[in-house]
């Protein structure tokens, strides 16, 4: 449009026949001006050779903004004045319509040079709380906001430890992506892409502090480490963005499968290579639990939840169960009067097998402790319960874990865990 806007300045559009209320020229040459040649115009007086007459009084055809005005032809008594030709004069661009063409150009470059951010950025600046992430401590860590939705509260008005774990699996895939290591696999780096390999999780363990609540805004910080020869740990660390406050604790370990074989595969040297540089050199961020799972079946479980089947939505690119899935199929069989009188504030799982989207599994909880199968909680203290998830046509297990409960804090009603609607 500028150039545009240019190039018309240079060379306006002439109409044929245009008329003008102010004085006209007349220009002869040998009887008539289809071969009109204005090289020997001379504007104050006549030639001595040729016919070429041109009066004083000559005005080239009005202009407004840039484009010459269309002259009407004049009568004043008995004559009649012709268009006037086209001359070298007249045909001299506007400058004040180029001058404009360059400074909208100009405008619109220095509006496009704010628009950019030039400021070296430090490890310290403010992250947007809605998810942008970033690399820090000499990019061997990723921290990552969240802002706890409304949707991810549930009754006692604090995020669910499904949410936590779905930040927590944010920000592994998203530092992976960040640090240009992601492949054409869901969290696989190039060279496993080549190898298809992918990750998958064998161990996690995570320790809840205090539960967020409904507009509360998490920093998640996240790392890697070695773990053995064939193995990769992750870390995290949840806080609260505002204060600082410690909220959550996790650690994992990782392995890798190949996609077409479903087995598990040693380490390649070429993806070591490739990973290594971002292994941070420390410990756990939490102090591993060694303690055995146990093995349930139907006559030492206390509660069993049978015909759970993943829908669509609980499958990953990779075509199985999102392992954070397993997290609610493992609690459905856990009495709901834990669920009503405690609080969920330490976990440990192991990921034995992985199932599709036809498996039918089975949920089974035992409670250890004082605690019995028909007791309330409500007078009990901690309470520790071992969980097995399998499948249900055979004993082949997907999932063990265990997990402990507190007592819930007393609320503004002065009962332990019972919520305004309860109350009414």
């Amino acid at each position: 449009m500028v150039a545009s806007a240019a190039a018309s300045a240079f060379f306006p559009v002439v109409a044929a026949s245009t008329q003008t209320n102010a004085k006209t020229t007349t220009m002869m040459l040998g009887g008539g001006t289809d071969n009109l040649d204005t090289r020997g115009i001379n504007s104050s007086k006549s030639t001595s050779s040729g016919g070429l007459k041109v009066k004083v009084n000559a005005q080239a055809p009005p202009k407004i903004n840039g484009y010459t005005a269309p002259a009407e032809i004049v009568k004043s008594g008995d004559e009649t004045s012709s268009p006037p030709a086209r001359t070298f004069i007249n045909q001299l661009p506007d400058w004040s319509v180029l001058l404009t063409a360059i400074t909208a150009m100009f405008l619109a470059a220095e509006k496009q040079w704010t628009l950019l951010d030039w400021k070296p950025r430090r490890d310290d600046m403010l992250v947007d709380p809605f998810g942008l992430g970033k690399i820090v401590q000499d990019g061997l860590v990723y921290r990552q906001n969240f802002s706890i939705r409304s949707y991810e509260i549930g009754a006692d008005r604090t995020a669910s430890i499904e949410t936590l774990m779905n930040h927590l699996q944010e920000t592994a895939l998203n530092h992976v992506r960040t640090a240009g290591l992601l492949g054409d696999g869901f969290g696989s780096t190039p060279e496993m892409s080549r190898r298809n390999l992918l990750w998958v999780v064998s161990q996690m363990q995570v320790l809840v502090d205090r539960y967020p609540s409904w507009g509360d805004v998490v920093q998640v910080d996240t790392w890697v480490s070695a773990c053995g020869k064939n193995c990769m740990r992750r870390n995290w660390l949840l806080r609260d963005s505002n204060t600082g406050e410690t909220l959550t604790r996790a650690t994992s370990k990782w392995v890798m499968m190949h996609k077409e074989t479903r087995r598990l595969s040693k380490m390649p040297d070429e993806v070591r290579a490739e990973i290594e540089p971002y292994f941070m050199d420390c410990d756990p961020i939490l102090e591993e639990d060694s303690r055995k799972l146990p093995k349930l079946d139907d006559d030492t479980a206390d509660f069993i939840q049978a015909g759970l089947t993943p829908r669509w939505s609980d499958l990953d690119v990779n075509q199985h169960v999102n392992n954070v899935k397993y997290i609610g199929w493992i609690l459905e069989s856990a009495p709901s009067t834990i669920l009503e009188s405690h609080q969920l504030y330490s976990m440990t799982l192991e990921y034995r097998k992985e199932c599709g989207k036809d498996s039918v599994l089975k949920s089974l909880t035992s409670v250890s402790g004082d605690a019995s199968a028909g007791s309330s909680f409500l007078d009990v203290g901690d309470v520790e319960c071992s969980h097995m998830l399998r499948l249900e046509s055979g004993d082949e297990v997907v999932v063990k874990g265990r997990t402990e409960w507190r007592p819930k804090p007393v609320n503004n009603f002065g009962t332990p865990g019972q919520s305004p609607v309860q109350s009414l």
